[in-house]
């Protein structure tokens, strides 16, 4: 199974995720082709030029992270990334997602961020 996100082109923002059996988008030699899944949801959700399909999976080595809905599609970057948690938080280039300014203690214990003191702060 493949999946692929449909974006919105005006805003960059997948507004849904569609999975497609293989068979659909292999080309004659059995090679996964992301074009023919495109034309395919094309065929059977029509085309409209207000959004573009790209494919996306779950374990991440297409497009750096799993296509979900709000999330932001970057051409540029040619990946997924998720809405910006917090405003203290960096993009981390490398993989698209969102750092905190310091790390989660790695303790076993539940943690959640506080935005006031940017700190960690242990869930009891």
């Amino acid at each position: 199974m493949a999946h692929f996100a449909k974006i919105n082109v005006n805003t960059n923002q997948v507004v849904h995720v569609s999975v497609v059996d293989n068979w659909n988008l292999v080309d004659g030699e059995g090679n996964e082709v992301e074009a023919i899944g495109i034309a395919y949801l094309e065929s059977v959700h029509g085309s409209d030029s207000n959004y573009i399909w790209r494919q996306t999976s779950y374990n991440g080595n297409l497009r750096k992270n799993y296509a979900g809905i709000g999330m932001t599609w970057d051409a540029g970057r040619n990946a997924f990334i998720s809405p910006k948690p917090f405003n203290s938080w960096t993009l981390n280039e490398d993989t698209c997602r969102w750092d905190p300014p310091t790390p989660m203690p790695n303790d076993g214990k539940m943690y959640s961020w506080n935005e006031e003191t940017l700190s960690w702060v242990e869930q009891t």
